[in-house]
């Protein structure tokens, strides 16, 4: 145990913790008041050398509001996710783009369940479309499968509109349905404002 030279008593949880950090503890003293250490600061490192024997980007301070500009899409824009919550790939999670998304186990596939369950096709065992124009989702199997697709519990034999957390049955594999896009945004509205 900790003891305090000047009283050889023990010492305060507040005082082991200054005595064990060197310093002051982060903790707020008895009388209520909070002392603000200023916000950390941007540092630059000059001089230094990448592995490449290039410089790196140097860092910009940015002072009151930056301007964001819109650019072009780097990939096709996720307007969503399929999370598994059931059977093989625990916890993984696959995106949706816009337009037509294939769902099958092989690689080729938009989104490719490839965790090990073996009841579910190869290529196209289902789809899933999102449509910008109407800012909906629709679960669309493939009726020239045998493998059975259920949404909600309930095998469908047309298209469904999904809903936000709807529960999708593939194989042995059991997927929810995330949104991103629809009534409240989507991407085109991005598009919108940066022309």
């Amino acid at each position: 145990m900790l003891r305090n030279p000047a009283s050889n008593a023990v010492p305060s949880a507040a005082e082991a913790a200054r005595e064990a950090r060197g310093g002051t503890p982060n903790i707020p003293p008895a009388d209520g008041r909070v002392e603000i250490d200023p916000p950390p600061t941007t540092r630059v490192l000059r001089g230094a050398v990448t592995a490449g024997g290039e410089a790196p980007a140097r860092t910009q301070l940015v002072r009151g509001k930056s301007r964001i500009t819109r650019q072009s899409f780097h990939q096709d824009p996720v307007v969503g996710w399929l999370v598994i919550v059931g059977g093989p790939g625990l916890g993984a999670y696959r995106p949706i783009y816009e337009g037509n998304n294939t769902i099958g186990r092989a690689a080729t596939q938009r989104i490719p369940l490839d965790f090990g369950d073996e009841a579910i096709s190869s290529e196209e065992q289902a789809y899933i479309r999102y449509d910008g124009g109407e800012r909906g989702f629709l679960f669309v199997p493939n009726l020239a499968k045998t493998n059975v697709v259920a949404v909600n519990e309930k095998r469908p034999t047309a298209a469904v509109q999904l809903q936000a957390m709807d529960l999708i049955t593939v194989g042995r594999t059991q997927l929810v349905f995330v949104p991103l896009c629809g009534p409240d945004f989507d991407w085109g509205d991005i598009s919108e404002a940066k022309a």
